[in-house]
């Protein structure tokens, strides 16, 4: 078919004749736009405004745990149970001790829990309580500082979860706040080189790992 072969050579002619120069000018014309693009779509935010903007949002482990201690401190005094009756009836039935008594945790089950005894020997902050009403063999012990371990603070109303915060890390220091803001605003006034031998009052917390040893984490603490 001469005529069609004719024509195809004819359309593909201009193609073959765009110089160089016509294809550097559309190349350069496309960069442009892309440029201009690009340009138009960028919002540019004054350094002073950025830093503004992402320290509003920064989590602050001594703001939190300034702000959040109090009602923590409030909520496990209201949620805390005789130590003896408490005893008796993770004895007795520890799920259903659990269900109505604790808040659960990744660690297990977090007791707020109230109790009057004499302060024993200690070591490292951490001293043995004898209280009055106990089981034959379960030990009470509480931690005083100066490392106040655990995250019984932050896991003991059922108020702070995972959820609330960025990633594990501010989670984890979301604990270690409220400990440290317990050592300022409880025990900062105990001299707990002093205590052995002495009555104290305490309301705290506990994970139960061991149903014959608690560690707890006082929220209250006055001494006789």
């Amino acid at each position: 078919m001469p005529g069609a072969a004719v024509t195809a050579t004819a359309a593909r002619a201009p193609r073959r004749g765009t110089s160089p120069a016509v294809r550097r000018g559309i190349r350069i014309g496309i960069l442009v736009l892309v440029v201009a693009g690009v340009v138009l779509g960028t919002k540019v935010v004054p350094d002073g405004d950025a830093r503004a903007s992402a320290g509003a949002d920064a989590f602050d482990p001594a703001t939190f745990g300034a702000e959040t201690f109090p009602k923590v401190q409030a909520a496990v005094a209201e949620r805390a149970e005789d130590a003896a009756s408490l005893a008796e009836a993770i004895a007795a039935d520890p799920d259903a001790a659990a269900e109505e008594f604790a808040v659960e945790s990744s660690g297990g089950p977090v007791y707020s829990v109230t109790f009057t005894g004499v302060v024993g020997e200690g070591a490292s902050g951490i001293y043995d309580v004898a209280v009055d009403g106990l089981p034959a063999g379960l030990t009470v012990r509480m931690q005083t500082g100066p490392a106040i371990n655990g995250t019984e603070l932050r896991d003991a109303t059922g108020d702070i979860a995972f959820g609330q915060f960025t990633n594990q890390i501010e989670y984890q220091n979301a604990a270690s706040a409220l400990n440290e803001e317990l050592k300022t605003a409880v025990l900062a006034g105990i001299d707990t080189a002093s205590l052995t031998g002495r009555t104290v009052e305490v309301t705290g917390a506990f994970t139960l790992v061991n149903p014959d040893a608690w560690l707890v984490t006082p929220t209250e603490l006055e001494q006789g």
